[in-house]
């Protein structure tokens, strides 16, 4: 029982590490600066160098978790919205004029850092392919 424990935390540090070098390569692709990935990841300066350098070494949180699911998600809802790869990644730099985002880009909202604006950007983004899953 106790390998089958740590065989567990193995594949969770390892899926951890890969979705965060994903996280990290969408966020380069949407244009985001390193204080922006930082935010967004919710990462101190040097824990975001550290595992930038080495995704494989991560120990996310729950939440650092829920934020790069967040992340992946959009990524692929705008994947199945766009075919034109300027659309795909520029979208989130794009001025929306939605409710929601009141003439600011998406990459605006979620760069506060908040939990909540990740959360309510990708329900909107999410909402773009809909209900193609």
């Amino acid at each position: 029982m106790a390998q089958a424990k740590l065989k567990q935390q193995a594949d969770k540090a390892r899926m951890a590490g890969a979705g965060l070098a994903a996280a990290f390569n969408i966020l380069e692709k949407w244009g985001c600066d390193n204080d922006q990935q930082q935010a967004i990841l919710s990462l101190p300066r040097a824990t975001f160098y550290k595992y930038r350098d080495n995704p494989a070494s991560a120990r996310l949180s729950a939440d650092q978790l829920e934020r790069i699911s967040y992340l992946l998600n959009m990524h692929a809802s705008l994947g199945m919205v766009f075919e034109n790869p300027e659309n795909r990644y520029g979208f989130m730099s794009m001025k929306n004029h939605n409710p929601f985002f009141n003439g600011a880009a998406p990459l605006d909202i979620i760069s506060t850092g908040s939990f909540a604006a990740l959360y309510e950007t990708f329900k909107r983004i999410d909402g773009l392919r809909g209900g193609q899953w």
